[in-house]
């Protein structure tokens, strides 16, 4: 089973989750993260380390955020790996909560 990054992440996109990563299974979008599923080693070093709490195991994800699953496998396989921390996007406070943003996400 693998960690996945659900909807608290976009427009938040906090690294400290990478940082905590040992695998190094951390992709970069243009607003979110993704893990690759292949890649983590179900550890669960990152999920303490999300301020946002946007990180789940796969075998305990909410039927709302079960689309994450597809959204990590694809675009970790698109998306650039990402193994250091990096700062936010400067408004990334002002997500932190917001529902709904699945819609906001860049693809």
């Amino acid at each position: 089973m693998a960690f996945i990054v659900t909807e608290s992440c976009i427009n938040c996109k906090n690294t400290m989750c990478v940082e905590a990563c040992r695998a190094g299974a951390f992709h970069e979008g243009p607003n979110f993260l993704v893990i690759n599923p292949d890649a983590c080693g179900d550890c669960g070093r990152c999920k303490p380390a999300c301020p946002l709490g946007a990180i789940t195991p796969s075998r305990t994800i909410p039927k709302n955020q079960q689309q994450f699953i597809e959204i990590n496998a694809k675009m970790s396989q698109i998306w650039p790996k990402i193994t250091e921390r990096v700062l936010p996007p400067p408004d990334t406070e002002e997500w932190d909560g917001v529902d709904d943003k699945l819609k906001l996400i860049e693809l």
